[in-house]
């Protein structure tokens, strides 16, 4: 349903954009995350290759990661992709807009690890430090299942959520 966003009817097109949007990016938000010590710390096997070869090494990645998310302005998400030819890519979406959304974002994809960076998540314990939440992002990212997402996306399919979609 997110990849068909720009093709709906107009009379349910804004609501499944925002609301279908919201749903789906929360969803992939909530199960990229785990608790310390939970998941591996880091990246493994054909992932960790892929963002080596493509950005250069994981601490590079992190750093466009981050510019992505600090400077989305106003409300919105940051997203590591796989793109159609299946490379690597960054890029940052506003609102519940997310890279499935084709004909309605700049460059779409299969994302494969997200970041909300709307005010409600991280202002009561961040205030208006978003810098600070997005650095203590890396402390919980599951690369186990960011590792899953990424195997998904290189077969065709998309995120595998813990949740149900319906």
């Amino acid at each position: 349903m997110q990849g068909a966003v720009a093709t709906l009817p107009d009379n349910i097109k804004t609501a499944v954009r925002n609301s279908g949007g919201g749903h789906y990016n929360h969803c992939m938000f909530w199960t990229v995350m785990g608790g310390v010590g939970t998941a591996n710390a880091a990246p493994f096997g054909d992932l960790k290759e892929k963002i080596d070869s493509t950005f250069g090494a994981l601490d590079e990645m992190k750093k466009l990661f981050n510019t992505a998310a600090a400077t989305r302005f106003g409300s919105g998400w940051a997203w590591l992709c796989v793109a159609e030819d299946k490379s690597l890519y960054i890029t940052s979406t506003p609102n519940q807009d997310n890279p499935l959304m084709t004909g309605m974002v700049d460059k779409p994809g299969t994302p494969i690890l997200g970041l909300d960076v709307w005010e409600h998540a991280y202002y009561l314990k961040y205030r208006n430090l978003r810098a600070d939440y997005i650095a203590a992002f890396w402390n919980v990212v599951n690369w186990d299942k960011v590792v899953e997402n990424y195997e998904s996306a290189l077969s065709g399919g998309t995120a595998v959520f813990d949740v149900p979609l319906a």
